[in-house]
């Protein structure tokens, strides 16, 4: 009598379920915070995305919890291929802000690098020949002043939009 219970497969776990209910409900969670263009690149049915969608016009607490509640009900109805495809396209969403954050980060540092010394900026001649460098040297200088006198940084601003088409160029 025994082996026959040790031979029947019982499946997963009560504990096990909750699990993987509660994973399902954070990938609902995240799904649920991404922009509305994210949101439509997702490989998802319509009836799922148009209530993802609906997220973002929810404004009290209590039903947004609600409404993330629900969409996590709705997203453990899907498949095991469906997750795995919504998260590849997650990750693929993810990857692509990291990177574009650390290019923004690495221009950041480049500005304060030209705003310190000289030196930066000679470097930043020889990798870019063909750009006219005068008007980077005004905003510069501006942007000393504007640090100096405490005024609002506006060519500390110019600045970095100038080195983010500087990179923008070199990309294509």
């Amino acid at each position: 009598m025994e082996e026959e219970f040790e031979d029947e497969d019982y499946g997963p776990s009560k504990s096990e379920i909750k699990r993987q209910m509660l994973v399902r409900q954070e990938l609902a969670q995240t799904l649920s915070e991404l922009s509305t263009d994210s949101i439509k690149t997702l490989p998802i049915e319509e009836n799922f995305m148009e209530k993802l969608l609906e997220t973002h016009k929810i404004k009290t607490f209590g039903a947004i919890k609600r409404h993330k509640m629900y969409l996590g009900k709705m997203i453990r109805a899907l498949d095991e291929d469906e997750i795995n495809a919504i998260r590849e396209r997650l990750d693929a969403l993810q990857g692509l802000s990291k990177v574009e954050t650390a290019k923004l980060h690495h221009i950041e540092q480049l500005r304060d690098k030209l705003l310190k010394d000289e030196q930066s900026l000679t470097a930043l001649i020889s990798q870019y020949p063909d750009v006219d460098i005068q008007p980077l040297r005004t905003m510069i200088r501006n942007a000393r002043k504007e640090r100096e006198l405490n005024k609002p940084p506006k060519a500390y601003r110019e600045i970095f939009q100038f080195l983010k088409n500087l990179d923008e160029l070199d990309l294509s």
